[in-house]
């Protein structure tokens, strides 16, 4: 109970190309993700519309998990250890994010098969004041999976650990065996769930949608792309297992396996939200083009003077 994750340290040269990749990989991601966040906000079509304030939950989800991810990676080649508590708080933001994005995509599912299979009743059953309802829904399912872990540190660990280092990994803070087990379990309750989601609305779009009809055709694309969503939400909850097993064929590459691995599996995965939305939805990519590019910006603003001469 008391061990903890054995931990090896790179070469400068190479801690500073790793670190490098990742800051300029987060930057670039979430320079998106914020774009596509302001165009959110700036436009009324968007406020009032279900399906894109579930979709910009999700991509805040990206927002938080990427920062928290290399905030994170960035501190443990700076200083190498955190304070406990420190730690603990960093690694609760990024479990939110984590737990969040599944049961988010399976929401996005729903909606869009009420839609597709209901769409005189679509109005109806998903208004903005049921969607915020439902957001605040999937954080407090993922309240009650993520407390219980705080809840059994504070009544088991002396209040010296708290005040002491680790290196920042779940595994260093979180450190009664139980916890891993109940981790596991839930994990595994939500995919279920997920998974059952994305299946049944996609068969039930597939059948009960004509072939002729391009929104229902688009529909049930979106909810594929959902799945392939989730099969990288997926990875996250194997994350260790996968370094675990390398590191036991090649325990001379630990922590290059590792860095390999963090960032296929935590960062980008996160690049997929702003595909899904920002490029293939007409109307956000309508407006997106005014705040991707500040030459695109200008461009539009010079002809607009134009023509109102």
């Amino acid at each position: 109970m008391n061990s903890t994750t054995a931990v090896y340290r790179d070469t400068v040269q190479t801690a500073i190309i790793k670190n490098v990749v990742t800051v300029v990989l987060c930057i670039a991601i979430n320079y998106v993700n914020s774009i596509l966040v302001n165009t959110f906000r700036k436009h009324q079509v968007f406020n009032m519309n279900p399906r894109y304030i579930f979709y910009i939950h999700l991509v805040i989800n990206d927002i938080i998990l990427l920062s928290a991810f290399t905030l994170l990676q960035v501190l443990s080649y700076i200083v190498f250890t955190l304070n406990v508590s420190l730690c603990i708080v960093l690694v609760m933001i990024s479990l939110y994010a984590s737990v969040n994005n599944p049961l988010t995509l399976a929401v996005m599912a729903v909606e869009c098969y009420i839609a597709i299979c209901f769409p005189l009743h679509h109005t109806q059953i998903c208004t903005v004041k049921k969607t915020y309802a439902v957001i605040g829904l999937i954080w407090t399912l993922s309240t009650l999976s993520i407390l219980p872990d705080i809840f059994v540190a504070v009544a088991t660990e002396p209040v010296e650990f708290f005040n002491s280092r680790v290196f920042c990994l779940r595994e260093n803070i979180f450190r009664a065996p139980y916890l891993t087990v109940k981790r596991n379990a839930l994990n595994a309750v939500f995919l279920v769930i997920v998974w059952l989601t994305l299946f049944y609305t996609y068969f039930r779009i597939l059948f009960t949608a004509k072939a002729a009809a391009a929104d229902a055709k688009k529909a049930r694309n979106t909810v594929l792309l959902h799945g392939f969503q989730l099969m990288l939400c997926m990875l996250s909850y194997v994350f260790h297992l996968v370094i675990e097993g390398l590191t036991f064929f090649f325990p001379n590459n630990a922590v290059t396996i590792r860095f390999t691995i963090a960032i296929l599996i935590q960062i980008l995965p996160r690049l997929i939200s702003p595909v899904i939305y920002g490029l293939r939805d007409k109307i956000f990519r309508k407006y997106l083009k005014q705040y991707l590019f500040f030459t695109t910006k200008t461009k539009i603003h010079t002809e607009k003077q134009q023509t109102e001469k």
